[in-house]
């Protein structure tokens, strides 16, 4: 998909001067070349069942958030690195407090030293855009944060865009549509703060009242409830592997990963990294990486840039929700709230 469509049938403004310059100067790349799966073929539900609807072919998929419940799907394999895609439509209107993640993890299997990738979108009150962002956890690092915050040059919530993560034992990238926005690159000095273990994939749709919109500030109306947000056009490419065998041999990947590693979703061009650069200067608001409040020693797989370095330099006062173990809780304390509220109302109305 393309990442903007250009028209010139209307008077132009300078707003519309600005979102031509994108048009003939911007983001273009090239569409991926990629197998798509049906719901049935890679995933399973997670959690809120019957909040999760399919379409009639499989290969899309709603999630819901209702008062009761969110809802979530999850691979129905883990995968020693791979390349996990959906295009996503976002609920609209007021979206206050609430979270659509897609993300990887292995945090039900490596409890204590579990590896994350996320991208998390931030809601908002109406009128006012959704945000997101990206995260990076390695071998149970949550006490380092590694989130970068942006906005959007478009409205998630009109049309269906692809998200992507890239994970190889090389590098780590994240994409809009095909826009590269955020590279991390393995070095030594990471140690185990670099995912290493295989890793499912998870979409869900929670209750983040506590953080999410200004750091708390607003919550989640459920006046304006049912929120849905919509996948499509999955993809998983990777190495399917079994965590827990008791000698897991991750080298009979090693075949997969070169496949994974020549494909064209894993290839920064020269053009992709320029735009990579311009969405990065005109869209993201927040980096850990000049985050001295949180960070005073840079982290070692930051890539230092002296522009963006002055443009952060008073960062560090957002408000972040953590790893999706610690989420996965708060929504299992949700629900068991609300079950029990509608037991008590139950109980009273026999009496």
């Amino acid at each position: 998909m393309g990442l903007l469509s250009c028209s010139i049938s209307e008077t132009i403004t300078p707003s519309l001067l600005f979102f031509f310059l994108f048009c003939f100067i911007g983001f273009g790349t090239a569409t991926f070349n990629v197998t798509t799966l049906a719901f049935d073929e890679g995933y399973n539900p997670l959690f809120g069942d019957g909040n999760l609807g399919r379409s009639p072919d499989g290969h899309s998929v709603r999630l819901l958030l209702d008062v009761y419940t969110g809802s979530g799907f999850i691979s129905s394999r883990m995968y020693q690195h791979g390349f996990f895609s959906a295009k996503i439509k976002l609920p609209s209107d007021y979206t206050a407090g609430i979270v659509v993640a897609f993300y990887t993890s292995n945090g039900d299997v490596f409890e204590k030293n579990h590896d994350e990738l996320d991208i998390e979108f931030l809601g908002n009150i109406e009128g006012k855009p959704w945000r997101f962002q990206t995260n990076v956890y390695g071998n149970g690092s949550t006490n380092r944060g590694r989130e970068e915050r942006y906005n959007l040059w478009f409205d998630p919530s009109k049309e269906f865009h692809r998200y992507s993560i890239l994970w190889t034992a090389k590098n780590i990238i994240f994409y809009v549509d095909e826009v590269p926005i955020r590279e991390v690159v393995r070095n030594d000095a990471m140690g185990g703060d670099y995912p290493s273990k295989p890793m499912s994939l998870y979409a869900t749709i929670w209750d983040a009242s506590s953080w999410a919109t200004n750091g708390g500030k607003y919550k989640v109306n459920y006046e304006y409830a049912p929120f849905t947000s919509e996948f499509k056009d999955l993809v998983l490419d990777g190495c399917a592997i079994d965590p827990i065998q008791k000698f897991s041999n991750f080298t009979a990947c090693s075949e997969t990963d070169t496949w994974l590693e020549s494909r064209d979703y894993a290839v920064i061009t020269p053009k992709s990294r320029s735009a990579m650069r311009r969405f990065r200067q005109r869209y993201m608001y927040y980096s850990y990486c000049y985050d001295n409040v949180r960070y005073p020693i840079t982290p070692p797989e930051c890539a230092v840039d002296s522009n963006e370095k002055q443009r952060f330099r008073n960062t560090g006062r957002l408000r972040f929700g953590g790893s999706h173990r610690k989420q996965a809780r708060m929504e299992r304390a949700r629900r068991k709230r609300r079950s029990r509220a509608a037991s008590v109302s139950d109980d009273q109305t026999d009496m």
